[in-house]
């Protein structure tokens, strides 16, 4: 069996095992146990009673964190040459066609987001083996296929992120970094999981909001009371 460091006893020693935390708890308690040297992203994890499966259940969305991500996002636009200088003015880290689909074929995913134009997606469509894996796929779901790309580099900019239920019946989603207060933690977490209560489908049966747990990165996780989510 693995020992465990002293510094990662006293942590652990912090949250109760079995116990269902507030919300308001919970984020004050995720910085507490945070046991990293550098900015680690807090993390929810939200377990869903849905089937992923069915189309209608297979939950995806995006939302706009009122204190934003805490993390400089790169964003590559698939544009129209017309375009680029636009693009680029609102924020795009990289913009253009050909000459990115080429990299990416060569291997490079060196981004965070990628919106796209509709008229290019025939083009996009040739990477989507490399880019689906990695949800960097646009999609007219989440806002990154749009023609108006300026908009959506500079609401990905401010901190609109996108979600969406992996095979499991599960959402990992950031919402924000150890450095925010509790109240930012909690103003972020809460647009999130406000937005997912909103979208459960009619079709879902049973408890909708199976579990939540928040984490920071490489620390324990924290069991939050889903009756604590008004």
């Amino acid at each position: 069996m693995a020992k465990v460091s002293k510094k990662r006893a006293a942590v652990n020693s912090k949250i109760e095992e079995g116990k269902l935390y507030a919300i308001d708890n919970a984020c004050s308690l995720v910085k507490e146990v945070n046991t990293t040297k550098f900015n680690a992203s807090v993390d929810l994890h939200i377990r869903l009673g849905v089937d992923p499966r069915k189309a209608d259940q297979a939950i995806r969305g995006t939302v706009s964190l009122p204190h934003g991500t805490g993390k400089t996002k790169r964003v590559l636009v698939f544009c129209t040459p017309d375009k680029e200088e636009e693009a680029k003015a609102a924020g795009a880290d990289y913009a253009g066609l050909d000459e990115y689909i080429t990299k990416i074929q060569g291997g490079w995913t060196d981004v965070d987001v990628i919106i796209a134009m509709p008229q290019v997606m025939a083009k996009v469509g040739r990477i989507g083996r490399t880019l689906g894996p990695r949800g960097l796929m646009p999609n007219p779901k989440t806002g990154t296929v749009t023609p108006d790309v300026a908009s959506a580099v500079k609401e990905v900019k401010k901190g609109k992120i996108s979600f969406r239920v992996d095979k499991y019946g599960i959402i990992h989603t950031s919402v924000g970094r150890v450095s925010f207060s509790p109240d930012q933690i909690k103003d972020n977490a809460m647009e999130v999981l406000s937005t997912i209560i909103k979208m459960k489908p009619s079709s879902a049966k049973g408890t909708y909001m199976k579990s939540v747990t928040m984490a920071s990165t490489m620390s324990p996780g924290i069991k939050i009371d889903p009756k604590s989510i008004k």
